[in-house]
């Protein structure tokens, strides 16, 4: 009996997962001409590997009972190498500890499958209690840097306190994404440090960070904002001296916090930017993606940015372990210009968007800037009304 419920159950959920596996994503009509959703999330925990769930001996597990849960696929880092799309997936268990692991996929839009084994990420000597978060960087020097958050208790905290943590910028590298090298984490004037992303270049013959000081684990504290700063060193990378490229600023979408996604895109008009905006609502913080440009040059001097958010949280993308969130790691920009940007929702499920470079350049070119007063909001309203009333005009009078 026992036997051919084991066997009932193990075909039953196979074919399921490998019908989930193959099932092709659908491009949804955009209203707003920037980007596109897809139909589909692309990475949900029903994506995780069968054999990391189950154990498959029907002696051992008589009745293909899940043995190590998975709670949520989310903020993935991505890259794409040899026409392959890889995703750096944050794969959180039911234990609540996160591992990275690696889904690829032919087309970048579906059919995303993990990787036989999850990242062992090398430890230092003070090891992680936690990791998440991974940022991809394609450098120059010719490894491919792994940047992302390390989470540790905090040995300050009160006694009987079991909740404050640290946390900090670890730094991997590696030639495949199977063989990973850990580095020192990085070292900077700020309490903690969160969503830090390596820079592709050099810049006077160092190693530039975007990072996101911070007094708290949760809290930005009294500066905050996404930060950047140079190191002499990647093998012990330390930033001595942060400027604030993007600051928190009171009643927009990055009025508690914020910090950057994913690492710049080059475009010959300018660096093109993806970061996250915290702000506060009666249902509790709210998550949304904006976009800016700086220049090529000093990347770290904006030169475009568009009002509001870009990506907001829509319909079940609203629903999770943690509600009204997305939140962007990764994103990929094709030779044809066609660009896919990842987001995770509600720390639970990964999604894409798709546009393009000249899409993504126009946006922040040509939108209105946040002139952070409703009476002058109602005024960038009227110049676009007044433009179009203008030009209506002067069609039908030709």
């Amino acid at each position: 009996m026992k036997k051919d419920l084991f066997t009932e159950r193990m075909k039953r959920i196979s074919g399921e997962y490998e019908k989930l596996l193959e099932k092709k994503n659908e491009k949804q009509f955009s209203t707003n001409g920037i980007y596109n959703r897809y139909a589909n999330p692309i990475l949900t925990r029903e994506h995780v590997p069968l054999h990391w769930r189950f154990d498959f001996n029907s002696n051992t597990n008589p009745y293909f009972m899940e043995r190590i849960g998975f709670n949520a696929t989310l903020n993935s880092g991505a890259i794409k190498i040899d026409g392959r799309y890889l995703l750096v997936v944050r794969v959180e268990g039911n234990d609540r500890k996160s591992v990275f692991a690696i889904a690829e996929s032919p087309n970048g839009i579906d059919n995303f499958k993990f990787w036989d084994r999850p990242i062992s990420m090398p430890q230092n000597e003070d090891e992680d209690t936690n990791v998440y978060d991974m940022r991809l960087t394609q450098h120059d020097d010719g490894w491919i840097y792994g940047v992302f958050c390390t989470e540790r208790k905090d040995t300050k905290a009160p006694y009987g306190d079991t909740s404050s943590a640290v946390a900090a910028a670890g730094i991997a590298r590696t030639k495949d994404l199977v063989r990973w090298e850990r580095l020192a984490d990085l070292k900077s004037t700020s309490g903690q440090q969160r969503n830090v992303v390596l820079f592709p270049h050099l810049i006077a013959g160092k190693y530039a960070f975007f990072t996101r000081p911070q007094d708290g684990f949760i809290d930005t504290g009294k500066g905050g904002g996404i930060g950047f700063g140079l190191s002499e060193t990647i093998e012990n990378a330390e930033v001595k001296n942060e400027t604030i490229v993007d600051a928190k600023t009171y009643h927009t979408i990055y009025e508690v916090k914020n910090g950057l996604g994913p690492v710049p895109i080059r475009t010959n008009k300018g660096w093109l930017h993806l970061a996250h905006g915290v702000r506060n609502t009666a249902a509790g913080l709210r998550y949304t993606l904006y976009m800016f440009m700086t220049d090529l040059e000093k990347p770290w001097v904006i030169t475009h940015k568009p009002h509001g958010h870009f990506i907001a949280p829509l319909k079940d993308e609203r629903v999770g372990d943690v509600s009204n969130v997305v939140f962007s790691s990764g994103w990929i920009a094709n030779d044809d210009g066609t660009v896919y940007i990842y987001y995770a929702s509600s720390d639970t499920r990964m999604h894409v968007a798709s546009s393009t470079l000249d899409q993504l350049v126009d946006y922040c070119v040509n939108s209105p800037q946040d002139k952070l007063y409703s009476h002058l909001s109602v005024e960038t309203i009227n110049e676009l009304i007044t433009k179009n009333e203008d030009f209506l005009h002067f069609t039908n009078t030709k």
